[in-house]
């Protein structure tokens, strides 16, 4: 996608992936809220995507063959997680899909519009 920049925070090494200075991919550090439910071990894995819209995100969260969730966390924050290690539930074009949204909802419109228009899409 075009326009962005990737850091990682120094002592995580954790990528963030920006368009126009806003975060759209972020991999996070191992947090209280997102656990596994057997051992109570923190993910580690755990991948924030950016949404469009609340209506979006339900979407996505509600397919039980996807391998999205959420957390109470995240109730009201436009985005999903997916955990590292289940990113092979999703085939290419599903992921592709998926960062592509992401940076869609963050990129300035004029950036957006000039994107779908060279891809055909708008």
């Amino acid at each position: 996608m075009p326009h962005v920049t990737v850091w990682a925070e120094r002592d995580t090494e954790r990528p963030v992936y920006q368009v126009g200075g806003k975060s759209f991919v972020f991999f996070r550090n191992p947090r209280p809220d997102a656990f596994d439910p057997d051992t109570g071990e923190r993910y580690d894995d755990v991948i924030v995507i950016w949404v469009e819209s609340e209506e979006e995100k339900q979407a996505l969260v509600s397919d039980e063959s996807n391998p999205f969730f959420t957390t109470p966390h995240f109730d009201g924050h436009p985005s999903v997680l997916l955990r590292g290690s289940r990113i092979g539930e999703l085939t290419k074009q599903e992921l592709t899909e998926v960062i592509q949204d992401a940076w869609l909802s963050r990129a300035s419109k004029r950036r957006a519009t000039t994107w779908l228009e060279e891809h055909r899409l708008s």
